[in-house]
């Protein structure tokens, strides 16, 4: 039996760095699939987990979350920020598995397959696929609902995730929980 959980990456995001203005743009273009798949997961009682970057500080999820809805783009965040029954994992580095507890998570819920989503496609993305991979873990990425920096490497890690790891790459209207 395959049972999903929802994964958003790094949306809680204050957007002040160096790639923020190119970012931006797909980010913008991504939130609202990212938010219906909220509202889908949600309402099919799917689990739902926040990895978020921890900006280089260790802070709990509410205080990253204050910091990126206090950032540059408020209204990035808002319409995708957690609600009361969503996980959340900090994270150091781009992959959504290094060094936190994110698998013993899954497992714990006897989750099979993640659905990621978030920012950015061609890095947390993709290295965290590969992670979910490497853990016997099906993966499927929403490709509306990813968002990228360079829109070249954002499609070679699409094809990547698909060919090399036997990724599902469909549309957010596509995925079922």
């Amino acid at each position: 039996m395959t049972r999903a959980a929802l994964v958003v990456i790094d949306m809680l995001n204050t957007y002040e760095h160096e790639d923020a203005d190119r970012l931006v743009p797909s980010v913008t273009a991504a939130v609202p699939a990212i938010s219906r798949l909220l509202r889908r997961a949600r309402a099919t009682g799917a689990p739902v987990v926040y990895a978020n970057d921890n900006f280089g500080q260790w802070r709990s999820h509410g205080e990253i979350l204050d910091l990126a809805l206090a950032g540059r783009r408020p209204d990035l965040v808002e319409p995708v920020r957690p609600d009361d029954e969503a996980m959340f994992v900090v994270k150091a580095r781009h992959s959504v598995f290094y060094e936190t507890p994110l698998a013993y998570l899954l497992r714990s819920l006897d989750v099979t397959e993640l659905v990621l989503t978030g920012q950015v496609t061609e890095q947390c993305v993709l290295y965290s696929a590969l992670d979910a991979h490497i853990r016997h873990l099906r993966v499927t990425v929403p490709r509306d609902a990813v968002a990228h920096i360079h829109e070249d490497l954002a499609g070679a890690a699409l094809r990547l995730i698909e060919r090399n790891m036997g990724g599902r790459i469909v549309d957010a209207a596509d995925v079922t929980f």
